[in-house]
């Protein structure tokens, strides 16, 4: 699989382009587009996965689009304005916010874990996705991505984590001493990262975006 982002920074657009027979697996919803020479098949990997996938706050399938005939190519974006970017799975291993993950090559193992306090985002509850396996994978954000190396100790607003090493630990803390502070400061938590490796932040937090928004519509009426 080749992968072209376009459109970059703000409205990014992933390209894929397959081989014959070669596919690529998506998270449902993600699809702009496609060559008509594709086939799609929708899958749930098991019963139990599925539901961790919706507890996580993915979909309950995922799609696998497959080229037959001939050279093939298929468009993805994410449901919000931002970037994207392409990880290398296979000497580095990964830990995504769910709602960043895109698509991957098949090679790529994309599971959901409940990690405790490691896999806790704002608005993602007690899981996180985690991969195994050797290929590439896509994951979008809202607004920016940036990567950040860690060499020791950074603090991270929750809403704004979108990927980490799976070398680096995560801790989900106060964002100051105490926790009538955190409260007050209208911060909420931050994820204390730990150890040494790379990690993916977006600049904009989805959460406090609606809010935001939320309080300038009109009322609905009854």
């Amino acid at each position: 699989m080749q992968v072209n982002l376009l459109y970059r920074p703000s409205q990014a657009l992933a390209q894929c382009w397959l081989a014959p027979g070669e596919h690529v697996i998506a998270e449902s919803g993600a699809l702009v587009g496609m060559s008509t020479n594709v086939r799609v098949e929708t899958q749930s990997g098991g019963i139990m996965s599925g539901l961790k996938r919706m507890l996580a706050g993915e979909s309950f399938y995922r799609n696998s689009f497959i080229a037959e005939g001939g050279h093939a190519e298929v468009l993805f974006a994410t449901p919000l304005s931002g970037d994207m970017t392409v990880l290398e799975v296979g000497d580095r291993q990964w830990c995504v916010q769910s709602s960043a993950y895109v698509a991957s090559s098949p090679e790529v193992e994309v599971k959901t874990r409940s990690g405790g306090l490691r896999g806790f985002f704002s608005g993602a509850g007690l899981f996180a996705l985690e991969t195994a396996g050797q290929g590439q994978m896509i994951i979008g954000a809202f607004g920016a991505l940036e990567e950040l190396p860690v060499r020791g100790h950074v603090v991270i607003d929750t809403g704004h984590l979108a990927a980490w090493e799976s070398t680096l630990s995560c801790r989900i803390g106060k964002n100051t001493s105490t926790w009538l502070g955190t409260w007050l400061s209208g911060e909420g938590l931050v994820c204390h990262v730990e150890g040494s490796g790379s990690l993916w932040v977006q600049s904009r937090n989805a959460g406090r975006y609606g809010a935001a928004i939320g309080a300038r519509l009109a009322p609905r009426q009854p």
